[in-house]
């Protein structure tokens, strides 16, 4: 039987979506699951089925049903995997380009989560469909990905992620000439409306805040490589962010088509190091992961060091 949980709504809650109501009063839940819990008739607001978005009102009952976790639907693959760091709570990965960080339509088996199932077989934390995912990164962008290994873990981990305190650094070698050694991108991202295969900054109510930070490392002939830190975490922000201040991401077919791709057949996106509180202890920890060999070779045709 499902585990049910009823919260009332207090009068500071009154007006909160109940999406986001269901994930303050569970925090082991992440938003897109408790979504998925609402859209499958799991949360009841005074008895009654209601929408992701309904805005609550005092005294409205909450029952909200998590089923029992079941198996995952994705299978243990032996696909080789580049771990940094691993211990009881968490495993640090360097992402290859051109793997999925998880399954979904069009990619059910080869990604990094049927990899991490063969490597840590029976691993059962959070959402079903993507045990152990804190976050994610892009198909063709490589380097540091964290995996949480048991609940605790997770938990913490995506408390670390939404306060915004895990301190991530991409390298990312962008077309044109950056002008400025350091700037900053503060432009609000959503699905384009014209193409929803894509992202954009548009002026529209349901684009989100989107902040990145960047920093010039080298200057190269018509290219640039820039340490870039976001400071949120949206699809595709780095690659949207940039293109949108007319520097797009070398070898980016989507947002950059793909211009000076110096022979690469990705975007020059490595995430190169990440910084966090272990969730056992409450160290800062650091990570780091040199740029591939793809990478290091396209950066050497440019003219880089």
């Amino acid at each position: 039987m499902p585990m049910a949980e009823i919260v009332r709504v207090s009068a500071e809650e009154s007006g909160e979506r109940l999406d986001k109501f269901v994930v303050t009063k569970l925090p082991t839940l992440s938003r897109s699951f408790a979504q998925h819990l609402i859209e499958a008739g799991h949360v009841r607001v005074s008895g009654q089925p209601r929408k992701s978005h309904y805005r609550l009102n005092e005294g409205e009952a909450v029952e909200v049903s998590v089923p029992p976790p079941q198996p995952p639907r994705a299978r243990a693959e032996e696909i080789p995997l580049k771990i940094v760091h691993e211990d009881e709570a968490l495993l640090v990965i360097d992402k290859a380009a051109g793997i999925v960080v998880h399954p979904a339509a069009g990619h059910t088996s080869g990604t990094l989560v049927n990899a991490v199932l063969a490597h840590a077989p029976g691993l059962l934390v959070g959402n079903v469909e993507r045990p152990g995912i804190v976050h994610r990164l892009d198909r063709d962008t490589s380097g540091l990905i964290v995996i949480a290994k048991n609940d605790a873990a997770l938990k913490n981990l995506q408390r670390q992620f939404a306060s915004r305190s895990v301190h991530k650094i991409y390298l990312a070698l962008v077309r044109g000439n950056v002008e400025v050694s350091r700037g900053k991108i503060d432009a609000p991202l959503a699905r384009d409306p014209h193409d929803r295969k894509r992202f954009a900054v548009v002026n529209l109510p349901e684009a989100r805040q989107a902040v990145t930070i960047f920093y010039v490392e080298q200057r190269l002939s018509e290219l640039t490589l820039l340490r870039v830190e976001p400071q949120t975490g949206r699809t595709h922000q780095i690659r949207v962010h940039l293109a949108f201040i007319h520097h797009p991401v070398v070898g980016d077919g989507v947002y950059g088509r793909g211009t000076n791709s110096l022979g690469l057949r990705r975007q020059f996106l490595h995430a190169w190091r990440i910084t966090f509180a272990h969730p056992d202890t409450g160290a800062q920890v650091q990570f780091t992961a040199p740029l591939p060999f793809d990478l290091t070779e396209a950066l050497a045709r440019a003219g880089g060091d």
